[in-house]
């Protein structure tokens, strides 16, 4: 079984013009997301894992592999402020 990463219910997403601000209802907190961040959060949709979306950000932004680390540690804020979640697919 793989794990996929899904964005938590409960969450009030306002796009702005730089990136995203989010309310986190259940703990009444705000985020802000920068564009590449708010791109991050979108590809996690229930249908990729974190490889894959490491993948894809660095091909959308023509990334070295090197960037691979960045991407990860922001996957891994999102997931910590529970603004997405891990999910068995």
């Amino acid at each position: 079984m793989s794990e996929v990463l899904v964005r938590a219910d409960d969450l009030d997403v306002n796009e702005v013009p730089d990136g995203y601000v989010i309310y986190q209802i259940a703990r009444d907190r705000v985020h802000y997301l920068n564009k590449t961040a708010a791109i991050v959060f979108e590809l996690c949709d229930a249908a990729r894992g974190a490889d894959e979306i490491v993948a894809r950000v660095s091909q959308m932004f023509q990334l070295e592999e090197t960037a691979d680390g960045e991407i990860r540690g922001c996957l891994e804020s999102l997931l910590k402020e529970g603004l997405v979640q891990s999910r068995s697919k």
